[in-house]
């Protein structure tokens, strides 16, 4: 049995946080990092900062320009990432389209970013039970007519890196919806160079960082092409935000130990680490 978990609040003392001491590699870009970090601190670990993909904006485009001028086209429009729905309505700043643009959308969001589409657009119609582009395939397949229905789905423009499965999966699963899909690239994903990243690597050699915290496969990917064996990682904990990159990750043969049940939010990412730690005590 788990012990149960101190109230977190700043007045519990650092010692009786379940993560307390741990170091905690943090691969998300920037746009995530902060919250992830944030989760980390409240548990009592130590983020250890080191992005290995950066996302950014895309340059003008006139093939953009022409689908975000004709957003009444789509039926549906579906955010898969925080970044997609940050990148789409700066899009619409710089074109200086109103939000009212999208009175004719149904709008759909995953997990805790439903929150941040709903502060850009004032509504969110859809927010799958599973925070998963598969969620969103399964909800959409409930609907009267869905194959009668446009939608347009805001991805990153992967740089540098393998594309994950992840998005072309989701495409394909629309289209076996019957829907009409309009992929729209929205920002760039691409990859850190490791020259800047000499002493938490060595951290990492050194077996000092406890857990390696994976929030996407692209993270994954480039994390992977700064090490030359698997050995220079053993000593530190794989864990992944949810069952989709896990599998990525044991598909570039990690040994992951650590998967969030709950992958709505950073926060039971972080519950769930900290679990491990408790149920580590408890069997010794």
């Amino acid at each position: 049995m788990l012990r149960k978990m101190p109230e977190n609040n700043i007045l519990t003392p650092s010692k009786e946080l379940p993560l307390y001491g741990k170091r905690i590699l943090v691969t998300s870009p920037r746009s995530y990092a902060l919250r992830l970090s944030e989760e980390i601190i409240k548990m009592g670990g130590i983020p250890v900062f080191m992005p290995t993909i950066e996302t950014c904006c895309l340059s003008n485009d006139a093939n953009l320009a022409n689908i975000f001028n004709h957003l009444d086209k789509y039926n549906w429009i579906t955010f898969t990432s925080r970044n997609g729905i940050m990148a789409f309505f700066q899009r619409l700043k710089t074109l200086k389209i109103p939000v009212s643009a999208l009175q004719d959308n149904k709008l759909c969001a995953l997990g805790k970013d439903a929150e941040l589409l709903l502060s850009l657009s004032g509504r969110v119609d859809l927010i799958p039970h599973e925070p998963s582009p598969a969620g969103i395939v399964a909800e959409l397949s409930k609907i009267p007519n869905i194959n009668q229905q446009k939608v347009l789905v805001p991805v990153p423009q992967v740089v540098g890196l393998e594309e994950p499965n992840v998005i072309p999966n989701f495409i394909n699963d629309l289209n076996n919806l019957g829907m009409e899909v309009t992929r729209l690239p929205a920002y760039i994903t691409k990859r850190i160079d490791k020259i800047i990243y000499q002493e938490e690597l060595n951290l990492i050699k050194q077996g000092k960082i406890d857990i390696i915290a994976f929030t996407s496969t692209g993270e994954i990917e480039s994390f992977l092409q700064m090490f030359d064996s698997h050995q220079d990682y053993k000593n530190s904990v794989i864990a992944c935000f949810g069952p989709y990159t896990a599998a990525n990750a044991r598909s570039f043969g990690l040994n992951v130990r650590i998967v969030a049940k709950d992958f709505s939010s950073f926060a039971g990412f972080t519950k769930e680490m900290a679990e491990f730690y408790q149920d580590s005590l408890v069997k010794h």
